[in-house]
C-alpha cells in the first residue's frame, strides 16, 4: 500500500513539476494582482506601459485539443503576469512540442534449456503535443476598457 501511495505522490509531483511557468525578471514587479484583471495584447498597447518579466509556459500533459492548449497557456501566462502585479501580457507567440501519439511494437525471441521461446508486444502511446508559448509581463499605464479587445488566434 505504501508503495502504490508513494507512486501515485510521484506521479502527480512530476506532473505538477511540467506545469509550472518560467519567469525571468527585467523590471519591478508591483503588488499582485487578479489574473482575470491582466489583457493580452497580441501587438503592443497604444500609449505607455513598463516591462516587467519575460514568461514562458506549456499546456499539461493531458490537454487534448487546440484551442483548449491555447487557453491553457495563455491562463498560465496571464497568472503568472497578475502574481508579478502587470496588468498585460504582451504575447509572443506560441509553438507545438514534441510528443504526441505514436505506437511501437517489439519481437523477441530467445531459447533457454534446449526451449525456444517467442514473444512479442505492441506500445501505445496517447499523449498528446504539449503547447508552449511566450509572453512579457507589462504594466500599462492607461489600459484600454476591458472587452475590447479581439479574442486570441488558435495557431
Amino acid at each position: 500500500m505504501r508503495i502504490q501511495t508513494a507512486l501515485v505522490l510521484g506521479l502527480a509531483l512530476a506532473a505538477v513539476g511540467c506545469a509550472s511557468t518560467s519567469k525571468v525578471m527585467i523590471g519591478a514587479a508591483r503588488p499582485a494582482i487578479a489574473p482575470e484583471q491582466v489583457m493580452v495584447y497580441f501587438s503592443p498597447p497604444p500609449g505607455r506601459y513598463d516591462e516587467i518579466a519575460m514568461l514562458e509556459t506549456s499546456s499539461g500533459g493531458l490537454t487534448y485539443g487546440e484551442q483548449n492548449k491555447m487557453d491553457e497557456v495563455i491562463g498560465k501566462l496571464r497568472t503568472a503576469a497578475a502574481g508579478l502585479g502587470a496588468n498585460g501580457v504582451l504575447f509572443e507567440g506560441s509553438a507545438s512540442g514534441y510528443g504526441g501519439s505514436n505506437v511501437g511494437v517489439g519481437i523477441g525471441g530467445g531459447r533457454f534449456g534446449g526451449s525456444s521461446h517467442v514473444g512479442g508486444g505492441i506500445g501505445v502511446s496517447i499523449t498528446p503535443t504539449p503547447k508552449h508559448a511566450r509572453g512579457i509581463a507589462i504594466h500599462v499605464y492607461d489600459p484600454p476598457a476591458p472587452g475590447s479587445q479581439p479574442r486570441q488566434p488558435v495557431d
